[in-house]
């Protein structure tokens, strides 16, 4: 069973992501703050994703994009729930009759 460490905050992945556009390297920001160099890393290229803006198809999604499509996904798991209520609800009834 492997423990899930939360998230960091937005703001200090911000301002990690600030000190690294700075010239400060990976290791060296993980060392100090207490948090993995892949992450920064990760951190970095997805800020630098969000400031290009690219929308083409073959783009990386920024992180807009990603919450949109996590609520949509969201969305969608909960209607297929209500359909799925309302189909077997709608067999009891028919088998009712």
């Amino acid at each position: 069973m492997s423990s899930k460490r939360p998230q960091y905050p937005p703001e200090f992945r911000s301002q990690i992501v600030e000190l690294a556009k700075a010239g400060r390297t990976h290791a060296e920001l993980a060392r100090e703050f207490g948090c993995h160099a892949t992450s920064i890393g990760t951190w970095v290229r997805q800020s630098q994703i969000d400031e290009t803006g690219d929308t083409s198809s073959d783009a990386p999604l920024s992180t807009a994009e990603r919450q949109e499509l996590t609520a949509l996904r969201r969305e969608l798991r909960q209607v297929k729930q209500e359909r799925d209520i309302l189909a077997k609800a709608t067999a009891w009834f028919a088998h009712k009759s």
